[in-house]
């Protein structure tokens, strides 16, 4: 059993940590990692490579920017775009086969099973105690894009834990496109729900009794906060996703790389081996030998 959780050990670190074990070889002199490599858009992308360094980076289709007037939009694949199109292309597939799944087992009188039957738990848990009763009985319309975003978002950032892989809610430009969508949304269902006048009225807002004199003033003083409210909340959603996943990339750094400056037993079935400590952000494997009293 000790042998099987010691190899397991190795696997999962080996795995896990490969890119910056490979990369801290690469820069072991000068003790410099350049996490804006992991952390950036890129025309590349990386891909996994049975030699070493274990990796190599293809070159993503370009295109000629469209000029329209004063405005360049460029069409160019990156590799956030990649992920982007990939955490999508699961969503989607993983949601249509749940509900197959689902659909075949209402018919036969059973319960789901499988990934059909976790996403309906998942899906039905976040209904029920996250949305509805933040949006109140009006939220049942809002729920499948809610349910949409949510396991976008998820997706998004479990590809950036995969080794050589990228989070693309780490682009600012991803973070605040779904965040002008969101604004979208709750500003548009708001002037429905309220009508012209009473969206209106959120804005330039007057409490009723108000002294006629007094009218004037208390809108020049809440109309620019009432603006500055509405911007102020999916400008807030953007910069949070977009810094949470920054920052957590720059913290499993350190902490991926902090295993080489301890003393660290690595160990091949069959074979016992001895430690050695590397210091810094280099790694260096264990020399096995035939025997050994402390493994």
């Amino acid at each position: 059993m000790k042998r099987f959780v010691r190899t397991l050990n190795v696997v999962i670190s080996s795995v896990i940590l490969a890119p910056s074990m490979v990369f801290a070889q690469e820069h072991a002199e000068s003790r410099e990692i350049d996490i804006m490599h992991h952390l950036g858009n890129s025309r590349f992308l990386e891909i996994p490579y049975w030699k070493a360094p274990y990796s190599r980076e293809i070159a993503l289709p370009q295109f000629p920017p469209v000029h329209l007037g004063p405005v360049t939009i460029d069409f160019s694949i990156t590799k956030h775009l990649v992920f982007l199109m990939a955490a999508a292309i699961i969503v989607a597939l993983a949601f249509v086969h749940a509900g197959r799944v689902v659909r075949r087992a209402e018919a036969a009188g059973k319960p789901p099973r499988g990934l059909g039957g976790a996403l309906e738990a998942m899906s039905l848990f976040i209904r029920n105690e996250v949305v509805m009763p933040n949006v109140g009985h009006h939220g049942e319309k809002y729920v499948p894009y809610l349910l949409t975003v949510f396991f976008f978002v998820l997706v998004c950032n479990l590809l950036g834990l995969l080794p050589w892989g990228s989070t693309a809610t780490g682009n600012i430009a991803v973070t605040g496109a779904m965040a002008l969508l969101s604004f979208l949304v709750i500003e548009v269902s708001g002037m429905r729900s309220l009508g012209f006048k009473g969206y209106m009225h959120t804005i330039f807002y007057l409490p009723p009794g108000l002294p006629g004199p007094l009218k004037p003033i208390m809108l020049a003083i809440m109309t620019p906060v009432e603006v500055i409210s509405k911007l102020s909340k999916p400008f807030a959603l953007a910069v949070r996703l977009f810094a949470n996943m920054t920052a957590g990339h720059v913290v499993v750094l350190p902490s991926s790389g902090s295993r080489s400056s301890s003393r660290v037993w690595w160990w091949v079935p069959g074979r016992r081996c001895l430690p050695r400590r590397s210091w810094g952000w280099s790694f260096s494997w264990r020399s096995c030998r035939p025997s050994c009293s402390r493994c």
